[in-house]
């Protein structure tokens, strides 16, 4: 079966791929649940290293069954054939399960220049320098697309932020580029949070689910490089 389909016509060059997902943990590679990176199988650089593609690579995943979209890069080419290792979170918001097949789109990404983040809990703003941490701690991704929500880990406690807005589009990497940092208040205080970012894991699907739940009432009232093997980026300024 064919998995991969490329256009002669490098204008609409289509690169797209089914596989098998699952938690990168599987490989112990819990770092990577800082970040936004996956592992991929070797034949997929091997073929997307004959196109003049745009590197670091970055990629569309679609869940066919929750309809749900998001986008990553990758860490290295490694895994087995048929299977991707992807961060927990990943998985998270796309509402599926381990080892099920989703689809992956090479889809490179403009260069973002504003970003509007939400804290879920206020004591992240009480960190003394907010804007310094992220700047460190969003070097582990790649990209960011709007309605995620990402956890940023900071003197042994995990944070977790809802991306409200970026610019330019609705996804954007944050490779090598000033990003503009805009904060809307905390979701929730500190003394009301019982919610899984405070027991430092990643938030369950039923989390998940909640939180589109609580997205849909909130809408309703309102109407009322050199080693191609790695690509760990360089990051990004905010100002």
């Amino acid at each position: 079966q064919r998995l991969i389909k490329m256009n002669a016509d490098l204008k609409n060059f289509d690169f797209t791929f089914n596989l098998k997902c699952y938690p990168i943990s599987f490989i112990n590679k819990k770092e990577l649940e800082k970040g936004d990176k996956m592992v991929l199988p070797p034949s997929i650089l091997e073929n997307l290293s004959s196109y003049d593609v745009s590197w670091p690579l970055m990629f569309e995943l679609t869940c066919k069954t929750s309809s749900r979209k998001t986008h990553c890069g990758v860490i290295e080419f490694t895994s087995d054939e048929g299977c991707a290792f992807i961060p927990q979170w990943i998985m998270e918001k796309l509402l599926m399960g381990q080892g099920e097949k989703i689809l992956f789109r090479y889809l490179p990404l403009e260069k973002g220049s504003y970003v509007k983040l939400q804290p879920q809990t206020d004591d992240f703003l009480e960190i003394s320098n907010p804007k310094a941490v992220l700047e460190s701690k969003l070097r582990n991704f790649t990209c960011l697309t709007k309605d995620d929500v990402i956890a940023i880990d900071y003197n042994g406690k995990i944070f977790w932020l809802n991306i409200l807005e970026v610019k330019p589009g609705n996804s954007i990497s944050i490779i090598e580029t000033d990003i503009n940092l805009d904060f809307a208040p905390p979701v929730i205080s500190k003394q009301k949070s019982i919610s899984p970012q405070n027991k430092g894991t990643l938030p369950g699907k039923n989390f998940e689910k909640s939180k589109v739940k609580k997205e849909e009432k909130e809408d309703s009232s309102t109407e009322e490089s050199s080693d191609k093997k790695n690509f760990r980026g360089q990051g990004f300024n905010v100002k």
